[in-house]
């Protein structure tokens, strides 16, 4: 049997550096909250972090920080932290031992994962008075209408380009298996206060704009970008909000039969 690892999808080390710089930051009662969940709070895994976003907002948090991802180069665009240690790992291979984890939380990237294998390794890891909370965002909502369907028509012109877990993500995640005793959660949301450039940077790191420009050879911003410009007119920061759609949960206890 090979060591080799399977392959997944890559779809950000292309854009790490970007990634790392223009995607929207979570704001602190999200993990507040979260940290709430667990009994202890010596030790969070965060899987598919990319570039640490998450990571550093469960470090206020938590003793200690677990923060993998398959992508070297998205952990090279991470944010270092005494309470944060990186790790280049598939999602359903933690290098924890077992029953050491307080919370695992999965930020924007549960539908790239194996998912019977990942929540196989949470079984392992977690402990019995640990917490699971998996989130995602889809497409922002704008303070103005003109600059939504500006945004609306770039969106429907890269959609042929979204890989298929892209539904997951337009479905909150209610479309992905979820084995644990559910916890209701809060409202959460992102919010920035951003200037154009950033949000045609932030444009240009969704998975749908690469691999349509690396088919096509072809910016689909750019080519929407005049009437971006046009809608966005002179204010300098514009006010963006991205809702989040969150699933919390505790193992599910097994009654003796």
């Amino acid at each position: 049997m090979s060591d080799t690892p399977p392959p997944f999808a890559d779809h950000f080390s292309g854009v790490a550096a970007d990634y790392a710089r223009s995607r929207p930051r979570y704001n602190d009662d999200l993990f507040a909250w979260l940290a709430t969940l667990p009994a202890r709070r010596e030790r969070a895994w965060d899987v598919g972090t990319g570039s640490g976003q998450a990571a550093l907002g469960l470090a206020r948090h938590f003793t200690a920080v677990v923060a993998s991802d398959a992508s070297a180069a998205q952990l090279a665009a991470a944010t270092d932290h005494p309470r944060i240690a990186y790790r280049v790992a598939m999602a359903q291979v933690s290098g924890e031992p077992p029953a050491s984890v307080d919370l695992v939380t999965v930020a924007q990237a549960l539908h790239w994962f194996d998912t019977a294998a990942f929540y196989a390794e949470v079984r392992r890891v977690l402990r019995p008075d640990g917490a699971i909370a998996v989130w995602t965002y889809a497409l922002p909502a704008l303070d103005d209408a003109r600059l939504d369907h500006a945004l609306s028509r770039l969106s429907d012109a890269v959609d042929p380009w979204w890989p298929p877990e892209r539904r997951h993500v337009d479905a909150g995640y209610r479309t992905l298996p979820f084995p644990f005793d559910e916890i209701v959660a809060p409202a959460f949301h992102l919010e920035a206060s951003w200037s154009l450039a950033t949000f045609l940077a932030y444009l240009r790191t969704w998975s749908s704009v690469t691999r349509c420009r690396d088919a096509t050879g072809e910016d689909p911003v750019a080519a929407h970008e005049p009437a971006l410009e046009a809608a966005w007119g002179s204010v300098p920061l514009r006010h963006i909000r991205w809702p989040i759609s969150l699933r919390a949960g505790r193992l599910q206890r097994i009654d003796a039969t």
